[in-house]
């Protein structure tokens, strides 16, 4: 990066949306992965126009540029590895259209997730993706890793509610996918192709997304157990049994401990796991499934479950529950946060599986998750002090992964690749796929500028003099 080039860019966003300035920069070098890389630049742009002259600048000088929304991510999927151009889209933060007939609307990618989803329920409508961190992530941020949350199990994860995009190519030229019908093949779906790529094959700057009725009527409930292996078998059984929660969540004894506080109320120190379970839909459907999951609980002696009697209650349960990540640092200062899945029915064995791990390792090791689609959030916690602990994380990382491929699951189900789990990718993902992926990676961007380092293993392909 020089001072010609910087200055086309003032040319592009104008002098008070782009920085060289060295505090600046540090404000974008970093994500919730906690790794930290500088970039050189600093960009916001406000319309598409700008992000496809900065893209073009960019890739007809071979400089790095790395898209970034909230950078909530937490596998260092919005960090300048190679350093470059920050692309913020902060200010590409406009809801365009909400289309209450069709159910439609068309936002932009730095829009917040959970503000949208409040402007949607004045219209009775919701936008069914909702991610943890949905107070501050973004959209854009979302359909970039393809971000799941606790609706998945009835409602799917972001691309399911994604319908078309607008997206600027590394060579700045605009590409539109998919359409605003429920139904459209004509030609490949490149809508999916670019849901999930984490910014490495184009920068995403309008999203076409499907909307739904919101719910007549929602129960929440709290079940705790004084068995871990019987409360992650009740997941499977639940569903076995023709219950379809809108959100079925699980937290074991050290997840509860560390949010306890934030509880309705305080759970008894035998508790050895809890799950959360919400039904919607209308008040005759709610209170149907509400009696099979009572009748079903009932016949568990370890387990209670209890019905949430108020909107305060509810808010606290979920205060809690979106608090685990943030809270797991009062156990250590370093978290190792893997998102793994595996069969629905294999969870008891997956979570066995990490008590046993913590054991043998002395880390400690909490689980919690979405249960309801076998997505299991796995913190590895550390003081990352020693040589030893930290070759203990890695251990403990990769024999999660090993155990995950083992009961046939996969190694992420909504954080993305990333950083921090490229190094891991060919131990589910054979030669043959990841070089096609790779082919594609090189047909959008053949000067590897989008994002460069991400995904793909070191090699060649990510590394910095191939890019710069």
């Amino acid at each position: 990066m020089n001072r010609d080039i910087f200055q086309k860019i003032v040319q592009i966003v104008g002098r008070k949306h782009c920085s060289m300035e060295i505090e600046e920069r540090h404000c974008y070098s970093y994500d919730n992965s906690k790794q930290t890389f500088l970039p050189d630049a600093v960009a916001l742009p406000d319309s598409t126009e700008q992000v496809a002259a900065l893209v073009k600048l960019a890739n007809n000088n071979k400089i790095p540029i790395v898209a970034r929304g909230a950078g909530s991510g937490t596998t260092g999927g919005a960090i300048p590895t190679h350093g470059g151009i920050v692309l913020s889209c902060t200010r590409l933060n406009r809801i365009l259209e909400i289309d209450r007939e069709n159910q439609i609307a068309i936002v932009e990618p730095g829009v917040i997730t959970g503000e949208f989803q409040q402007q949607l329920k004045k219209h009775g409508l919701m936008y069914a993706p909702d991610p943890a961190s949905l107070k501050f992530c973004t959209i854009g941020g979302n359909v970039a890793e393809c971000a799941g949350g606790p609706s998945a199990i009835k409602y799917g994860v972001t691309k399911d509610s994604i319908i078309g995009l607008e997206v600027v190519l590394a060579n700045g030229d605009i590409l539109c996918t998919g359409c605003r019908t429920e139904k459209g093949v004509v030609g490949y779906d490149l809508t999916r192709l670019f849901i999930g790529s984490e910014g490495t094959l184009g920068i995403i700057t309008r999203i076409i997304t499907r909307l739904l009725p919101l719910p007549e009527h929602k129960e929440t409930f709290l079940l705790t157990s004084r068995s871990l292996p019987e409360a992650t078998a009740l997941v499977a059984t639940i569903l076995q049994k023709n219950i379809l929660p809108c959100t079925l969540e699980y937290m074991d004894k050290t997840a509860i401990a560390v949010v306890s506080n934030l509880l309705p109320e305080a759970p008894g120190k035998d508790i050895e796991a809890m799950l959360i379970i919400e039904i919607d839909g209308s008040q005759k459907h709610t209170a149907e499934q509400a009696e099979l999951l009572r009748n079903l609980a009932a016949t568990r002696e370890l387990c209670t479950l209890r019905q949430a009697a108020t909107e305060e209650e509810v808010t606290e349960i979920w205060k809690a529950r979106r608090s685990i990540s943030p809270a797991a640092f009062k156990l250590s200062p370093h978290k190792t946060s893997e998102d793994v899945v595996v069969p629905r029915s294999r969870i008891p064995e997956l979570v066995s599986f990490c008590e046993a791990l913590s054991r043998d390792l002395e880390l400690t090791i909490l689980t919690f998750g979405h249960a309801g689609d076998g997505n299991i959030h796995v913190n590895i916690m550390s003081c990352n002090t020693t040589e030893l602990e930290k070759e203990k994380v890695v251990a403990a990382k990769k024999a999660l992964f090993e155990k995950v491929l083992g009961m046939n699951g996969t190694l992420s189900g909504e954080h993305g690749i990333g950083t921090s789990k490229s190094a891991f990718i060919s131990m589910e993902l054979n030669d043959t796929s990841i070089m096609i992926m790779q082919q594609i990676k090189q047909l959008f961007d053949k000067n590897n500028i989008l994002n460069p380092g991400k995904i793909f293993p070191a090699n060649k392909f990510s590394d910095p003099s191939a890019s710069c």
